[in-house]
């Protein structure tokens, strides 16, 4: 059998297109271009030779990540579907003949974007697009936590005290290769009885659109509410703030009061006395708009994936978390975008 034709691989096209392929519209609506400023250096340092196959196109190996976290698959994987997929290769704009980042690759582009702080920036980017494209932070905002999970670390419990006092376990410098496999930033916490390992994803937002505006990304074991000064975005055009009672504390209502926010958090009951009637109602008006946070969680978590995540420390941790709040604001705008057009044709 001979290899597939120009005509051969037009017809596959075609015949994606007529299933539904997902990554056109991606591959379309997104400015892609717009990223090119930030990435185009990342490849900048001295080569020792001419010699081996030069850089591939940084834009290419920012889609590819987005893929990645996308599917949250592995390095290993995203090569393989990319070798194996005609959805993948022509959403990267790769012919059958032309090189195809390996597994290696893409996860040293990441590891350069995570040294260069570069992943900030390219989510920053996108919400100026999306404000660009009309998409403004609108009718206030909404804040939660989610908890992103790790592989678990198999420490004993003085090497656990010794981690949660900063300081580096005895005898693991003797052993660089398995200190470099140890997660020394994740911690553990407690959620509805149970006990999870990992980071958290802390996000703002808005009303209006359901798009991500901040995120911050900490260990476990730090209060959701001791994030809300640095996620909360101070552009949104409404000064309404929810968020859950883990939120509610006299100290941040006051604070929110200074800065002319119009607080929505939920009431909390105090122990030995529950909440009055009235506070209880006031939640249940206050959870139809906070719930729409919940729907970003759970997004990534059914649509993505998972959260689950297989990097080592934190840095590496917020990189994958950046990514995967970028895509889901990718996948959201791609989403507003469709109810517009079909307003538009009604």
């Amino acid at each position: 059998m001979g290899q597939p034709g120009f005509f051969d691989l037009d017809q596959r096209h075609t015949s994606l297109n007529k299933m539904g392929d997902p990554l056109i519209m991606l591959k379309k609506k997104i400015p892609w271009e717009v990223f090119r400023p930030i990435v185009a250096n990342v490849h900048d340092k001295p080569r020792k030779s001419n010699a081996g196959r030069k850089p591939l196109d940084p834009v290419l190996m920012f889609k590819v990540l987005i893929l990645q976290s996308l599917y949250n698959v592995s390095d290993e994987q995203i090569e393989y579907q990319i070798r194996d997929r005609l959805s993948f290769m022509r959403f990267l704009d790769l012919s059958l003949e032309d090189p195809v980042p390996d597994a290696r690759t893409v996860w040293s582009y990441r590891q350069l974007l995570t040294d260069q702080g570069l992943l900030e920036p390219l989510f920053e980017q996108f919400n100026r697009s999306l404000i660009d494209q009309g998409y403004q932070a609108k009718k206030g905002q909404i804040i939660d936590a989610s908890i992103v999970p790790v592989p678990k670390q198999r420490n004993t419990r003085t090497e656990n005290a010794a981690i949660k006092a900063d300081h580096t376990p005895e005898g693991w410098d003797d052993k660089p290769a398995m200190k470099r496999q140890k997660d020394t930033n994740a911690r553990w916490t407690k959620k509805h009885n149970q006990r999870h390992y990992g980071y958290k994803n802390h996000i703002s937002v808005d009303r209006k659109h359901k798009l991500i505006r901040h995120f911050v990304v900490s260990d476990a074991a730090v209060h959701d509410s001791q994030m809300i000064d640095p996620v909360l975005d101070q552009h949104n055009t409404g000064a309404e703030v929810w968020a859950d009672s883990a939120y509610r504390s006299e100290e941040i209502e006051q604070w929110l009061k200074a800065g002319r926010y119009k607080s929505q958090v939920h009431h909390k009951g105090k122990r030995g006395k529950a909440l009055s009637e009235a506070k209880q109602k006031v939640n249940q008006a206050r959870s139809k708009v906070r719930a729409r946070v919940e729907h970003v969680f759970g997004y990534q978590e059914n649509s993505m994936g998972g959260k689950f995540i297989r990097t080592i420390g934190i840095n590496r941790a917020r990189t994958k978390i950046a990514l995967m709040n970028l895509t889901y604001n990718m996948m959201r705008f791609l989403l507003l975008e469709r109810r517009t057009i079909g307003i538009i044709a009604a």
